[in-house]
């Protein structure tokens, strides 16, 4: 692709942004507590459409990223290729963060899709800027619900990251703690029973470990939580299960019957009880009664 064709790409995905941008929709995002400085006003029902038309294309999210625009970021989260994203660019993303639902969306439609989703949330757990830090938590979650794949395990040994920063009072920071925590507990009966154990240790805490805590245990111990547990780990087993035609799933073969010696004969297991029958009502001086047909 030539700078020239990528540029004129650009210019047609802005140009569609603010063809379907509104006032109205602009108003309507402080309602939700999204404050960007450089935004349209574009559904994001609206993006994610354009995302779908316009297909994978990198060189195309990171020249939309670039603008700065509010709509053209989320756009980059639906045309990014998740393969072609290193750790070091996500980084640069996440900095750039400057409200939840930026980073939300980058988290939960791309971030968690690359290899490196485990190593942001590490590295960006116990980050100081409000939004990076939340990305740690909205990323935790996201791959907690999305990843079928990956054991207990790697989510376990992320809980300290939750337990370590619920003690941050900021709204988007506990709020993203309070959705990792639910996520994680959300997977499998084990990480259910250690995530309500960690909850009700933080409801027992601070002010804002208080609030974590009783606002994960309000959806953690609902019966339609509960219940969707064996559903989860039913899809897990599934999609860890071997395909047909693999080594694993091919049954073993019966044993070979053993050679026999030259002039040897074989007698059927099934016939040696019939010849025994027949030799001992042939003494008796009687023949076997023949069973009757079922036509009589």
């Amino acid at each position: 692709m030539t700078d020239r064709s990528l540029d004129a790409e650009l210019r047609a995905a802005l140009d569609w942004l603010e063809a379907h941008s509104s006032e109205k929709t602009r108003d309507g995002m402080a309602r939700y507590g999204i404050v960007a400085q450089h935004a349209l006003g574009v559904t994001v029902g609206d993006i994610r459409s354009l995302g779908k038309r316009i297909g994978e294309n990198h060189a195309l999210a990171r020249e939309l990223w670039r603008t700065g625009i509010y709509e053209a970021r989320l756009l980059a989260a639906f045309v990014a290729d998740p393969d072609a994203l290193g750790s070091s660019e996500m980084d640069r993303w996440c900095r750039d963060f400057d409200n939840w639902a930026v980073c939300d969306t980058l988290c939960f439609h791309l971030f968690d899709r690359t290899p490196h989703a485990f190593g942001r949330i590490r590295a960006w757990a116990t980050r100081r800027e409000e939004f990076v830090k939340r990305a740690a938590f909205a990323l935790l979650a996201s791959v907690a619900l999305h990843d079928r794949r990956t054991s207990d395990e790697p989510f376990a040994a992320c809980l300290p990251l939750i337990e370590a920063a619920a003690d941050d009072e900021r709204n988007f920071v506990k709020k993203g703690v309070s959705w990792a925590l639910r996520g994680v507990g959300a997977r499998s009966r084990a990480l259910h029973a250690a995530c309500v154990e960690l909850a009700e240790r933080l409801a027992a805490a601070g002010p804002a470990e208080r609030w974590v805590g009783k606002d994960a245990l309000r959806d953690l111990t609902r019966a339609k939580v509960r219940a969707g547990l064996a559903v989860r780990e039913a899809r897990r087993a599934t999609a860890n299960a071997p395909k047909r035609g693999s080594a694993k799933s091919t049954p073993a073969r019966a044993p070979a019957a053993p050679k026999r010696a030259a002039g040897e004969r074989v007698v059927s297991a099934r016939a040696a009880p019939a010849r025994k029958v027949k030799k001992k009502a042939k003494k008796a001086g009687k023949a076997p009664a023949r069973r009757r047909s079922r036509a009589g």
